[in-house]
């Protein structure tokens, strides 16, 4: 396995302690990894929020680009690879203050693409909140 749930964690708080847009993963914590698969949870607070109180959809889609390209990291390969697609349907809203899970799971992985599904939803009641699919470009 090319990382570790320890190195995980670490590639979390690197990109969170790092300059830049990646900062507002702060409140994501990684709860387990198995191969090809990541869960986190985060509770909504107001700066995750949109103007009607609940989970900004920039947010919903940063979280599936990241924690999907975590789960890839995850994997033999170990590769975070390049974005060349991505879709989210919402379906739901999380409002401040509800705990969010988010599971991405790698469905395959080739030689040059890897396709991830993320489902993010609500931790008390299962509720899905949204659903996003990701394409990763893996090089030669």
């Amino acid at each position: 396995m090319a990382s570790s749930l320890q190195t995980l964690k670490q590639v979390m708080r690197f990109l969170v302690e790092s300059p830049g847009f990646d900062r507002v993963l702060n409140k994501v914590e990684l709860v387990s990894a198995s191969p090809g698969k990541v869960v986190c949870e985060m509770k909504v607070e107001e700066e995750h929020a949109n103007r009607g109180g609940t989970l900004h959809g920039g947010m919903t889609a940063t979280l599936v680009d990241i924690i999907s390209t975590t789960a890839l990291m995850h994997t033999e390969k170990g590769e975070p690879g390049i974005s060349v697609d991505m879709n989210i349907t919402y379906m739901n809203a999380a409002k401040i203050g509800e705990d969010i899970l988010i599971t991405a799971q790698v469905l395959k992985q080739g030689k040059t693409l890897a396709f991830a599904t993320v489902d993010i939803t609500n931790k008390i009641t299962g509720k899905i909140i949204a659903q996003g699919r990701h394409t990763k470009h893996l090089g030669s």
